[in-house]
């Protein structure tokens, strides 16, 4: 039979015993919630940022699907000269394709659908589908050599979120939450929103695991906004309950979580704590948030005819940008649509129309404000379009999945502007200079928020992981001064 004194000493196994030994900041945090109407922000880990950071702050404007990069990023006129003929089998070599191309037996060139044109200064040469994008031309940084194993939609998402491709690891956005701590008193430290083309043509899920914080402390997952209904849910009071009843129920339950803390050191209580405290604080900070009403004509025409629209990306853009403003540390955006495998010739015009605009818009917003300059925007998705056509060879109609080589765009921050950084071959199949994996820009972009990424670590079932896992090197040639 059981005796509740062995039972109590039994809990107190050596995890805990370390796990209340670092609790002391916690319980301090907690001392200062009970009876608190607000309370200050987070700090981050101690002797973190590892070097001045460049970027106080990131917003990841997710394009789900794969951005075709010889359509949009990567101007190839091979692919017009040699129309319908096979690409050489020297250039395919053994590229790992998705079963639904990999079994082809012709290969036939697929030009760009619409020209490219040089933007800005620097002549970046881009479709002319991107306009706005263009338009930036000598503020943003085009990397054309982007590379992943990745080839299907979910691991590679999971890939540059998390750094592997099978669910469970941390994702950026809780790294930099667990690292660096929160800006915002009111706002949570990650926030996260979705949207999707009108058509609703894509079908890739959105999963939790995309902002999860895998093995971290759950507090530092993001918080995901909604697009439909209350952009967060349950943060009204119930009919009849005040807001100072509301507050003394969360001080009773603060200090029976901090008890229950005390006893376990369980990391995931304080959570629960933050959690509600966050929520009541919450309770004025979202309605602020979405209210419009001071926003220039001029800034919602920039922002497009979606800007008022809820749950379009144009309108997720607006809000980052309120977002940031108010001290969020990474705001992730994630709109699907670019999964041209069947309506490439009606699709991606249409998918860029919805997007480019918007994309843009934030960037100036945030120049114009002063912001740009600490703000990492990164524009970019899991891996491109296939050089080659998909369906029938006479007359392709889509393009497939693609990770040898693709495109993303990067500003502010740190990013070096208007340049171009890598190259890819007649066919925009092979990298033929400076290749960017998906870790090397994890890294980068850790770099860039002043975090060494080999430093930035946390220790679970025996080992010592981090976003890289045992990879990665800075991409010194999109930073500026380097």
């Amino acid at each position: 039979m059981s005796h509740p004194l062995f039972d109590h000493h039994a809990r107190l196994n050596r995890r805990q015993f370390f796990g209340k030994s670092a609790a002391g900041v916690g319980l301090a945090a907690l001392s200062s919630l009970l009876g608190a109407e607000s309370a200050r922000s987070e700090p981050g880990l101690p002797g973190l940022p590892h070097y001045p950071a460049k970027a106080k702050r990131v917003v990841v404007l997710w394009q789900g699907g794969g951005p075709s990069h010889v359509d949009l990023f990567d101007d190839k006129p091979m692919l017009r000269r040699m129309a319908t003929q096979d690409i050489p089998d020297s250039v395919r070599g053994t590229t790992r394709l998705s079963t639904m191309s990999s079994s082809y037996s012709r290969w036939p060139c697929q030009p760009a659908i619409k020209p490219f044109r040089r933007y800005g200064k620097a002549g970046i040469a881009l479709s002319e589908m991107l306009p706005n994008v263009g338009s930036l031309a000598d503020d943003i940084c085009v990397v054309r050599s982007m590379n992943t194993e990745a080839v299907n939609h979910a691991p590679g998402v999971t890939f540059f979120m998390t750094g592997s491709q099978v669910p469970g690891r941390p994702s950026l956005g809780a790294w930099l939450s667990y690292g660096l701590g929160s800006e915002s008193d009111n706002l949570p430290t990650f926030v996260v929103m979705t949207s999707s083309d009108r058509g609703k043509t894509c079908g890739q899920l959105f999963f939790d695991y995309y902002w999860g914080a895998g093995f971290l402390p759950s507090r530092f997952q993001g918080v995901r906004f909604r697009n439909t209904g209350d952009l967060v849910p349950y943060l009204a009071n119930p009919a009849g309950v005040s807001r100072e009843s509301r507050r003394a129920l969360l001080d009773d339950l603060a200090a029976m979580n901090a008890a229950r803390f005390a006893e376990y050191g369980d990391p995931e209580i304080e959570t629960r704590i933050a959690q509600y405290e966050m929520a009541f604080r919450m309770q004025t900070s979202v309605p602020d948030l979405v209210n419009f009403s001071n926003e220039s004509r001029r800034t919602l025409d920039r922002y497009g005819p979606d800007a008022l629209v809820k749950g379009s990306f144009a309108n997720n853009c607006l809000i980052a940008r309120r977002l940031l403003e108010r001290g969020v540390r990474f705001v992730q955006l994630m709109h699907s649509g670019w999964d041209q495998h069947s309506n490439l010739f009606t699709q991606l015009e249409a998918q860029c129309r919805d997007t480019e605009g918007p994309s843009a818009a934030l960037v100036r917003d945030l120049k114009e404000r002063g912001m740009l300059d600490d703000t990492l925007v990164v524009w970019g998705g899991e891996f491109g379009r296939t050089p080659f056509g998909q369906g029938n060879p006479t007359s392709p109609t889509g393009r497939d999945h693609f990770g040898r080589a693709f495109s993303w765009w990067l500003a502010g921050g740190g990013i070096k502007p208007g340049t171009v950084y890598g190259a890819t071959d007649d066919f925009g199949w092979n990298i033929t200079a400076d290749p960017v994996h998906v870790h090397d820009m994890q890294a980068t972009l850790l770099h860039l928020c002043g975090i060494d990424h080999k430093r930035l670590t946390f220790r679970y079932q025996g080992r010592q992981y981090r976003l890289t896992d045992v990879h990665g090197e800075i991409v010194e040639g999109i930073c500026r001064g380097s």
